[in-house]
């Protein structure tokens, strides 16, 4: 179980990593997907500070489950929302943050499980 744990936390952050990474260069795909559902453009530098916190939020959780857990919870609650907000704008290109939701539920779940 331990094993299943820590190649998708190691997966979920790399991947939340990468994800920060493009919003802090903004990346141009990201911004246009962002002004389609309504976002400014002010929050991307949020949103990779959030994604940047619950990937090393996730790394430090597997030392110390309870941040790991609430690394998890939030990314979790921030993926949630980012779909939430494409379906509200009638946008249903969000197959990615889905991908991304499943990692950080699946890093979360097994968290929760290896205690």
């Amino acid at each position: 179980m331990f094993t299943a744990y820590t190649v998708v936390t190691l997966l979920a952050a790399a991947a939340n990593i990468f994800s920060a990474i493009l919003d802090f260069i903004r990346f141009k795909q990201i911004l246009i997907n962002m002004a389609r559902v309504g976002v400014s453009e002010s929050w991307i530098t949020i949103f990779g500070i959030l994604k940047a916190a619950g990937a090393l939020g996730l790394l430090i959780g597997m030392s110390v489950p309870l941040i790991g857990i609430a690394a998890g919870s939030g990314l979790v609650l921030f993926f949630v929302s980012a779909i939430i907000t494409h379906v509200r704008a009638h946008d249903y290109s969000f197959g990615l943050a889905i991908v991304f939701l499943l990692l950080a539920l699946a890093a979360l779940v097994l968290r929760v499980a290896s205690l």
